[in-house]
C-alpha cells in the first residue's frame, strides 16, 4: 500500500463520510480505475515509432500497453482494416494509485506555466479526463534517448454519484483543481 491510498483510507474517507452524510464506509466515492490511452495517427506503419510509444508507456504506467487496431477500412481517414490505431492500458489496484501518486507528485508540477486542473473535465458521474501534451513531464522518461515526443489521454473513473461528489474525492486526494468560479 502506497502513501496516498494509506491517505484515502485514513483521512480522505472519514472526511468524505462527513461532508456526504454517508452511513456506511461502502457508500463512501473511491477511485475505480485509470485509463490511459494513446491515438497513433502519425505512426501509420512506422515500426520503431510504435516500439518507442510502446515502451515509455510501459515505463510511465508500470504496465504493458494493449495495441487497438481498426475495425474496418476507412479511406477519409486513410486506416486500412487491422491497422494499428491507438494503445490504451486500464489501470487497477496497485499500480492506479502508483500511477495517480506520480500524476500528482511529480508530473503534474514539471508542466510549464501550470495553473492547475480544470473542473470541467468532469462528467455527470464525476468521472475525470485530463489531456497531457507531452509524455516528458514524468520522470521515468529519460529525456537523453527520445525517440519521439506524444500525447496521451489520462481518464479517471470514480464510484462517485454526482460530479460534486467526484471534485470532492480527487480534490481531498491531493490534486491540484483550480477553484470554480
Amino acid at each position: 500500500m502506497n502513501d496516498l491510498q494509506e491517505k484515502f483510507n485514513q483521512k480522505v474517507k472519514p472526511a468524505l463520510m462527513k461532508e456526504f452524510g454517508y452511513r456506511n464506509v461502502m457508500e463512501c466515492p473511491d477511485i475505480k480505475k485509470v485509463s490511459i490511452n494513446v491515438g497513433l495517427s502519425q505512426a501509420k506503419d512506422d515500426k520503431e515509432f510504435i516500439q518507442g510509444i510502446k515502451e515509455d508507456l510501459t515505463l510511465i504506467a508500470g504496465q504493458v500497453p494493449v495495441i487497438t487496431r481498426a475495425r474496418k477500412s476507412i479511406a477519409g481517414f486513410k486506416t486500412r482494416q487491422g491497422q494499428p490505431v491507438g494503445m490504451k492500458i486500464t489501470l487497477r489496484g496497485g499500480k492506479m494509485w502508483d500511477f495517480i501518486y506520480r500524476l500528482i507528485g511529480a508530473a503534474l508540477p514539471r508542466i510549464k506555466d501550470f495553473r492547475g486542473l480544470s473542473p470541467k473535465a468532469f462528467d455527470e458521474k464525476g468521472n475525470f479526463s485530463i489531456g497531457i501534451k507531452e509524455h516528458l513531464i514524468f520522470p521515468e522518461i529519460s529525456t537523453d534517448n527520445i525517440r519521439n515526443i506524444f500525447s496521451f489521454q489520462v481518464n479517471i473513473t470514480t464510484k462517485a454519484n454526482d460530479r460534486q461528489e467526484g471534485i470532492a474525492l480527487l480534490r481531498a486526494l491531493g490534486f491540484p483543481l483550480k477553484k470554480d468560479k
